[in-house]
């Protein structure tokens, strides 16, 4: 007679179970198995500006960024900044519209040293006049034109006492004037206060020096001073509140400069 059916559960043979546990531990760890560490692996790889490389790549500091520029005063070109002194660290640049043009916007640049970040405005911008027919690169007696170039500023005057200022000032009457200009408005006050550009003239002097390096056909007598409201001979006018302004902040030490004419002139 047959033997009666068992109810026992069925098990599997020992080899069958050892060869299903060897598959699982080969499915999550492989690596482990084959000698590989999968951590230290992890840790070789090198990382540069934070973007990982190449397994086994050596880990090595990102480059600083590079410095900034100096930063250039708008406008002019290479041969206009060249001419700036290396030791002046205050510029009033005047640029004229055109080169046939009598009105200008001024504004004053300062900075900290030729190895510091470079120039920036002190002030904002201020409408300025310039002569009645534009400017010139070779200036005239009598042409009606401003000098074109970079000048130094080392001496002031005027008629009035000078507000607080560390430029050298002459005080005189004979910066008294008459008269009228171009557009008929009244010359008077014109020349209550004044900065010498040093064009045609010894630097240091009082602006009402009259001597003349380059000759009497060359012109001179060049300055900023009060705006009369139209053009001048060959001077750079702005208002007498900005010419107590300018006083003000201009200083010797800072081995101060003019660069003045118009903007295509400037640009070169």
């Amino acid at each position: 007679m047959p033997a009666p059916p068992s109810h026992a559960p069925l098990r599997l043979p020992h080899v069958a179970c050892a060869l299903a546990l060897l598959v699982l531990l080969a499915g999550c760890g492989a690596g482990g198995i084959a000698g590989t560490d999968l951590g230290a692996a992890a840790t070789q790889h090198a990382h540069v500006n934070g973007v990982p490389g190449p397994p086994g790549a050596s880990v090595s500091p990102s480059a600083p960024p590079p410095s900034p520029a100096p930063q250039e005063i708008p406008g002019l070109g290479p041969k206009t900044r060249a001419a700036i002194p290396a030791g002046a660290r205050q510029a009033f640049v005047v640029t004229g519209e055109s080169p046939d043009s009598n009105e200008s916007t001024a504004v004053l640049y300062t900075r900290d040293g030729p190895a510091g970040p470079g120039w920036r405005a002190a002030l904002p911008p201020w409408p300025a006049h310039n002569a009645l027919d534009g400017w010139t690169d070779e200036h005239r007696e009598g042409d009606l034109r401003s000098p074109v170039g970079v000048f130094t500023l080392t001496a002031a005057g005027g008629r009035l006492a000078p507000p607080d200022t560390a430029f050298p000032y002459d005080m005189s009457p004979d910066f008294a004037v008459t008269g009228e200009g171009f557009h008929g408005e009244p010359l008077e006050g014109s020349f209550d206060y004044v900065v010498a550009i040093d064009y045609n003239r010894v630097p240091g002097t009082s602006p009402l020096d009259h001597t003349r390096p380059l000759g009497e056909e060359r012109g001179g007598g060049i300055w900023i001073h009060v705006d009369h409201g139209g053009p001048t001979q060959g001077c750079v006018s702005v208002t007498e509140d900005r010419m107590r302004q300018l006083l003000g902040v201009l200083d010797p030490a800072l081995e101060p400069v003019i660069v003045m004419g118009d903007a295509q002139s400037l640009g070169r």
